[in-house]
């Protein structure tokens, strides 16, 4: 695939692209999160960029909503399915599934939502739905104890490349090496030329470092997994919760997870906790262990009554002795205890093993002083050897948990890929459920985009519900309207027009997202794009009613696989005008064989004026109940709709000729009053 022939990605933004381990699948399916971890690439900006690359693939033109309303109501389906998303993935990847006049595309959409419609869940499922995030990348890691060693230039631009996690070093011989080791805990020397060389400190030649990164570095793979552990773990309770098969052994996984601390290091391993512990209180615990052979020596000095006799006083003294030769000669068996309990104390208070007291004790000396002092340098080698201990414990573990874990990174990927797609199959089957959808039937249709035996097709809805209307689903009364050509729209006021004209909009757009769509059963061709005006709020002035005209030339010139709708166009003009532009644009539709429905006040005028039969279907109110219109939702083929004036003048005339015994008791209304009312129903005849 070539990148930079995607819409909207130029050379830099194919530079990141490329970055990614599997550009063209992630593109190809649509797959937002990986997109979105390349370098400057945000979430929304990677679902445009999927967009772009799926059009590509099926060679779609684009431009299937072609006015602002057709977008509308694109955008508000699309916002209902996002609303039933509970990750922020889910919503974005919607954005992926767009109209499209393919059938190709169709289809491949078609048969991820048919699966998807299957999906059963539950509170647990979108509970466990909620943790669930994108896996992140971590760009932090430095490890700066080891590094990397060559004496090759170009091995070093490609250790560089590979692990840059550590420092890498260019050497020239064995020497070399040796004063890399005084700096470096660890050495790793890539070159086999080293083989064999004998060199102070730790020093591993290792020619397949670089294959084997997680050998030299196990910091990256745990890092990753610390990084993104409470994702991970989300992702496996909701494979558990949805029965989902996983792509790895989840036991092993939590297993791995568990024995990993947020910071990338090793939990729960009782030795590298007491190490640890050990290195961080040792300088508190020799502190309290001078504190404690002091003090023991101080009480025993305060119980203890020393003589000491003249000639012994003036032999000390000559010799220059202090109080140490007093403490030697008088309190030997107590300065003796005291050191004891020191050495104790410090042993005891860091849990050091047998080895590690042996140069603990030796941090107090047996030649008598005070107070008593802990020597210092035995206190370092001290800190040293359990350092040395501790790294060598967590160098261990995190090698062989690195081991553990390595391997399951692509599997824990997909884990979580698996676990966010099964959010946005949830929102298609949420959505199909909540509306009671179902898969509507492709019958061909003669488009740009490819032919079928079938020219007449159009469009038929039965059972259908707008989901754009605010109202409940059991409020909201079923139609059934089926459109094969041009047809003009009649009825009352407030009768359901423009709803009906939202559910063709609506069901069109699923259709061709390929998703269900809310109705019991609905067949239509594809179409090549989708043309609807929304009504006009007051006449139009000259310049906006010239662009409006214009745009129905074009549309009239190339609109073969061209779906229209269009709501009360008589306002743009004044209603004699209108009929006449109206009554043309549906005979140069008629003639490309394009699929329209206009709504429209001026049914009958539009079909005098036009040179063909123009169907004109209905919506009728059948009456006024309480002062309330009583109406049939579903169009009536080939019926021009009576008006709510002719309704309400009907009712008025019933009810003047109705006897005064059906009035209460009233004498009838004047002998005027019911022929003036049927003279008025005269004229809508």
């Amino acid at each position: 695939m070539d990148l930079e022939s995607i819409p909207g990605v130029g050379e830099k933004t194919a530079r990141a692209l490329d970055a990614l381990e599997e550009p063209e699948r992630a593109l190809r399916s649509g797959d937002v999160a990986t997109i979105a971890t390349a370098p400057g690439i945000t979430q929304g900006r990677a679902a445009r960029i999927a967009r772009g690359a799926i059009r590509q693939e099926h060679d779609d033109p684009g431009g299937f909503l072609a006015t602002d309303r057709a977008r509308e109501v694109y955008r508000n389906v699309l916002a209902l399915l996002q609303a039933r998303t509970v990750t922020d993935y889910a919503a974005q990847r919607l954005e992926t599934i767009y109209p499209s006049p393919r059938r190709s595309r169709i289809e491949e959409v078609q048969e991820f939502a048919s699966a998807a419609v299957e999906r059963d869940y539950d509170e647990a499922v979108l509970e466990a739905l909620e943790g669930v995030e994108p896996l992140q990348q971590p760009g932090d890691v430095r490890v700066r104890e080891r590094c990397l060693a060559t004496t090759d230039a170009e091995r070093y631009s490609e250790a560089r490349e590979a692990i840059p996690e550590l420092s890498v070093e260019v050497v020239e011989d064995a020497q070399g090496l040796a004063e890399l080791a005084r700096g470096y805990s660890t050495v790793f020397a890539l070159d086999e030329s080293f083989a064999g060389v004998t060199v102070e400190g730790d020093v591993q030649v290792r020619p397949d470092a670089l294959e084997n990164p997680a050998e030299v570095v196990p910091e990256r793979p745990l890092a990753f997994f610390a990084r993104n552990r409470d994702r991970l773990q989300a992702a496996v309770e909701v494979h558990q919760a949805a029965g989902l098969e996983p792509a790895c052994d989840l036991a092993a996984l939590e297993d791995g997870l568990s024995r990993l601390d947020e910071d990338g290091t090793v939990a729960g391993d009782d030795e590298l906790d007491r190490l640890t512990t050990a290195v961080d209180d040792l300088d508190a615990a020799a502190s309290a262990a001078e504190s404690v052979a002091n003090d023991h020596l101080r009480q025993a000095i305060r119980e203890q009554d020393v003589t000491i006799e003249g000639a012994d006083l003036l032999s000390l003294v000559e010799r220059g002795a202090g109080v140490d030769s007093l403490l030697s000669r008088e309190l030997a068996d107590d300065y003796a205890r005291a050191v004891e309990a020191a050495r104790d104390h410090l042993v005891d208070a860091i849990d050091l093993d047998q080895g590690e007291a042996e140069i603990a004790r030796r941090a107090f000396s047996d030649e008598p002083t005070f107070p008593v002092e802990r020597d210092e340098a035995v206190v370092s080698r001290l800190r040293e050897e359990l350092t040395a201990a501790k790294e060598r414990r967590a160098g261990r573990l995190k090698r062989d948990l690195a081991a553990d874990l390595a391997d399951q990174r692509e599997d824990a990927r997909q884990l979580v890929r698996d676990a966010l797609e099964l959010d946005v199959e949830l929102a298609i089957a949420r959505f199909s459920r909540e509306f009671e959808c179902t898969m509507p039937e492709f019958t061909g249709g003669k488009t740009a985009s490819g032919s079928s035996d079938d020219d007449s097709a159009g469009f038929a809805v039965e059972g259908g519900r707008s989901p754009l209307l605010d109202e409940p689903l059991e409020a909201i009364d079923p139609v059934d309207y089926e459109v094969s050509g041009v047809a003009l729209l009649s009825g009352v006021n407030s009768g359901g027009k423009t709803s009906t004209l939202d559910l063709v909009a609506s069901v069109v757009v699923l259709a061709h997202m390929g998703l269900p769509v809310p109705a019991e059963r609905v067949r239509l061709r594809r179409f090549d794009d989708l043309h609807y005006h929304a009504k006009t709020q007051g006449t139009l002035d000259a310049g906006a009613f010239e662009s409006t005209v214009r745009e129905f030339a074009d549309l009239a010139q190339g609109g073969e696989g061209s779906l229209v709708l269009v709501d009360e166009l008589e306002s743009i003009t004044e209603p004699g005008a209108s009929a006449k532009i109206i009554a043309g644009i549906l005979e140069a539709l008629e003639d490309n064989g394009a699929i329209a429905v206009f709504v429209s006040h001026l049914a009958g005028e539009i079909r005098e004026m036009a040179d063909f039969a123009v169907t004109i279907d209905g919506i009728e109110a059948v009456g006024l109940v309480d002062g309330e219109l009583e109406v049939n939702r579903s169009p009536v083929k080939d019926h021009l709709a009576r008006s709510t004036p002719e309704l309400i003048v009907e009712k008025l005339a019933n009810e003047a000729g109705q006897p005064a015994a059906a009035n209460g008791g009233a004498p009838p209304a004047g002998e005027s009053e019911p022929v003036f009312y049927d003279r008025l129903l005269e004229k809508f005849d």
